[in-house]
């Protein structure tokens, strides 16, 4: 038996997997987001140990003699986040967090400081990434950063909670800036130039590696026995493709989380960050991956849910899909937390136009649907200018449930996507994987297999044809807009 946890940025998931690769047990726990200024995006990472207990608690409360028998647990997480830890190894702030565009200022220095730093670190410098929220902290919290004896990513304060181990793996270390992906090693120019000393990161290891194994007092509250292994784990973006078997060259998925990305793996550093892909390394040995990011995804359709006063998400989708007759007349650009691919703007924001008198609740919720699927469409034409495509993505994330709104992607896309047998499992299904090949229970070809298709989603022709002039107008309206954010 194996543990996945996944540290997510709207809940933190944990769920039991077997020798077969069968899901026993799973349990989510809900966590905030704090946004006190504009453009911040924080969560304090005490939340996400205390829901991590929790999540587990549950489980055991119904699967004890399941929860008995794991022998390792994977770890996986949102990317990109700063925990900083004092002398205690304490917090000494809440986390700043993937989708914050605070740093933009920094990002510029950072890559005036290094100018060949995107060739190594795989993608140009963002707000979201590490580095430059660390050189946001020297500026404008020097008590905090003076103090600061280690910085770790999100999953990794959970691994030092577990196993009292301060560890990183590569998939998640390519997300800061400070990694040279082609060799798996810290860049120490990188570490350099925002402030630091190697010393305060933590060690690397693959994915699927042994980083620890788990404390006896957590061991004892679960019942479990005394040698369980920490496995290296991953970034929610690798994690994801180990899940969705994502480990040979030209396999990808799209996932449809918070946020959403294209992902097509690769079995050599391929970097383009002219085209703002992200080419970093995979959970496990020798493999990369190249990765159109978006940082908006299902985000949009549950904002426009609370909007609108609807709790139902199912039901509102049926609605919305009993009055779809053609493509919306209303336009929806979802850059709710900013975008990466293909803008690198932190400043963009969500805008409906086209707003008449006659607009209905579904009429809105249609036009965020296709929004989201027209930024996917965006994003992957990055991806085929650089070269990189796939047969057949995949879709997980909690997006992929909708087969109505699954469709309407591959339709504005013109790919089809592939909807896997009993939903989609994601990040911490992966990390559960990797958990296993850290107990050497298998090769990565035995464990990290594709899940069963259920259904492939062909592209309508006919509709295809209907989106492309929106889509040109997606594209337009944003051009015309891009310089407006900043002046808000």
């Amino acid at each position: 038996m194996f543990m996945g946890i996944d540290v997510g940025t709207s809940a933190v998931k944990a769920l039991l997997m077997d020798d077969t690769s069968t899901i026993v047990a799973e349990a989510d726990i809900a966590l905030s987001l704090s946004n006190p200024h504009p453009y911040w995006s924080e969560q304090n990472p005490a939340d996400w140990w205390e829901a991590t207990l929790q999540a587990i608690d549950l489980i055991m409360a119904d699967n004890a003699s399941a929860l008995a028998q794991v022998r390792a647990i994977g770890l996986s997480g949102q990317m990109h986040g700063a925990v900083v830890l004092g002398a205690d190894d304490t917090p000494l702030r809440p986390a700043i967090l993937w989708n914050d565009g605070r740093a933009k200022a920094e990002c510029d220095e950072l890559e005036a400081a290094l100018p060949g730093l995107a060739l190594r670190a795989g993608v140009v410098a963002m707000p979201g990434m590490t580095a430059p929220k660390i050189m946001w902290l020297r500026k404008h919290e020097p008590d905090v950063f003076e103090a600061v004896r280690t910085i770790l990513l999100p999953k990794d304060y959970i691994r030092l909670h577990l196993c009292g181990e301060k560890a990183t793996e590569m998939s998640d270390a390519a997300g800061t800036l400070w990694l040279d992906e082609e060799t798996r090693a810290w860049n120490p120019d990188a570490i350099a130039a925002t402030g630091l000393n190697a010393d305060q990161l933590p060690p690397l290891f693959e994915g699927s590696d042994a980083t620890g194994t788990l404390r006896p007092e957590l061991a004892a509250r679960w019942g479990m026995g005394k040698n369980v292994v920490i496995a290296g784990g991953g970034g929610d973006a690798a994690t994801g493709g180990i899940g969705a078997g994502a480990v040979t060259h030209g396999d990808g998925f799209i996932s449809l989380g918070t946020s959403s990305q294209l992902f097509v793996a690769s079995d050599r550093y391929r970097p383009k960050p002219e085209l703002l892909l992200h080419s970093f390394a995979h959970a496990v040995p020798d493999r990369w991956f190249q990765m159109a990011v978006l940082l908006n995804g299902a985000s949009c359709l549950a904002w426009v849910a609370k909007m609108l006063g609807e709790t139902n998400i199912a039901d509102l989708l049926a609605r919305t899909e009993a009055q779809h007759k053609k493509p919306s007349d209303l336009m929806f650009l979802p850059y709710l937390s900013g975008e990466r691919t293909p803008h690198n703007n932190p400043y963009a924001r969500g805008v409906f136009f086209g707003l008449g008198t006659n607009t209905t609740r579904d009429h809105m919720v249609q036009a965020v649907l296709e929004g989201v699927a027209f930024a996917l469409a965006d994003a992957q034409s990055c991806l085929h200018a650089a070269g990189t495509h796939c047969a057949l993505p995949g879709v997980i994330g909690g997006g992929a449930r909708s087969l109505y709104w699954t469709q309407m992607i591959a339709d504005i896309m013109g790919t089809p996507l592939a909807r896997y047998q009993g939903g989609a499992k994601g990040p911490a299904f992966g990390a559960a994987r990797l958990a296993r090949l850290a107990v050497k229970d298998g090769t990565i070809a035995d464990v990290c297999t594709p899940p069963v298709i259920e259904n492939v989603l062909k592209p309508d022709a006919h509709r295809h044809e209907q989106y492309l002039p929106r889509m040109a107008k997606f594209r337009r309206l944003y051009d015309a807009l891009a310089d407006e954010f900043q002046d808000r």
